[in-house]
């Protein structure tokens, strides 16, 4: 870093700022100049124009992959989205309406958790006639900090218990803000002419010995059921891992492989014609989903609009006959 010069704050182009933050979100140069509206030379020329004003020779280095971050340009960036979103707070207005806002929300969420809340929403919004836009972006972790933190998401809703033990709802100093939705269960599933559908009660034994199909966002070779067989000392053989609950079901129908799947999500999918639901033999924890935002957008009036929105639409779930 060249420190010959001070930052002179008061020549600082606040729409360099803008810029910046849209590039560390798309680390593409032409994607961000689509979303900014401008062309690609002047989001350059306001790169270039930052790194004189932060006296830094590089923020961004050219990869195949895109433009890689520097650590100061990683560093720089929590600040930066800090400041942008407290400077929108100030300049909007109060109140949000979202019959003209005309306002776009990104969703992170599992495709289970979205069979429940994307039909509700899309029939509240049309009923309502608000003018906002939704994206609904794949969870790929149990953790979705990292994807609030870079601004890929305004929400993420889902079964997050690392998250929630360190996100307080009321705790104003962390960073990570959670609320707490509704619950449910896990539920053992098989095709409607599976041996063991006419077999009565699922046993422990019988489980143990069928052959399984595991759901994991991330293709990790051991998962929560793998967790609990093992606290009672017993192991199960997967077949094969994916990565969504919708093809698990897919994948079950036409097999004799069991998978385990929230309650909810077999009604909500489509598919309970064909599988055959029974309680999971051996002591398996709740889902207890939420929703986790980031504290920058916890006072803004469109994002509290946004979560009282999907509590709404909870609290139909939570009432519903396929909740679980």
């Amino acid at each position: 870093m060249n420190t010959s010069r001070p930052l002179n704050f008061r020549n600082l182009d606040l729409n360099l700022l803008r810029v910046f933050d849209v590039v560390m979100e798309e680390r593409n140069v032409t994607r961000a100049a689509a979303r900014l509206s401008i062309t690609q030379p002047a989001v350059s020329n306001a790169l270039r124009r930052l790194r004189e004003a932060t006296n830094e020779e590089q923020l961004f280095l050219p990869t195949a992959a895109g433009m890689q971050p520097t650590p100061h340009a990683e560093a720089l960036w929590p600040v930066v989205r800090t400041a942008l979103a407290r400077l929108q707070e100030a300049f909007e207005h109060q109140q949000f309406d979202p019959r003209s806002a005309g306002h776009s929300f990104t969703l992170a969420m599992a495709d289970a958790t979205a069979a429940l809340f994307v039909p509700l929403l899309v029939q509240r919004f049309e009923r309502e006639g608000f003018k906002v836009g939704l994206r609904i972006v794949p969870l790929t972790s149990r953790d979705p900090r990292e994807m609030l933190e870079q601004g890929r998401a305004d929400v993420a809703l889902g079964f997050f218990p690392d998250v929630a033990s360190l996100a307080l709802a009321d705790d104003d100093t962390g960073v990570i803000r959670h609320a707490a939705l509704y619950s449910s269960a896990y539920i053992c599933v098989m095709r409607r002419e599976h041996p063991l559908a006419a077999a009565g009660a699922l046993t422990l034994e019988s489980y143990c010995a069928a052959q399984h199909l595991r759901v994991s966002f991330a293709g990790r070779p051991h998962g929560f059921v793998d967790e609990a067989l093992a606290r009672v000392g017993r192991r199960r053989h997967v077949a094969i891992t994916v990565n969504s609950f919708f093809t698990g079901g897919l994948a079950v129908r036409q097999s004799d492989l069991l998978t385990v799947l929230p309650s909810g999500f077999v009604a909500a999918s489509g598919q309970a014609a064909d599988l055959a639901c029974r309680p999971v033999p051996f002591a398996l924890p709740g889902i207890d989903v939420s929703q986790v935002w980031h504290a920058r957008h916890a006072h803004e009036p469109a994002q509290r609009w946004l979560r009282d929105e999907l509590s709404r639409a909870a609290v139909e779930i939570a009432q519903g006959p396929a909740s679980g």
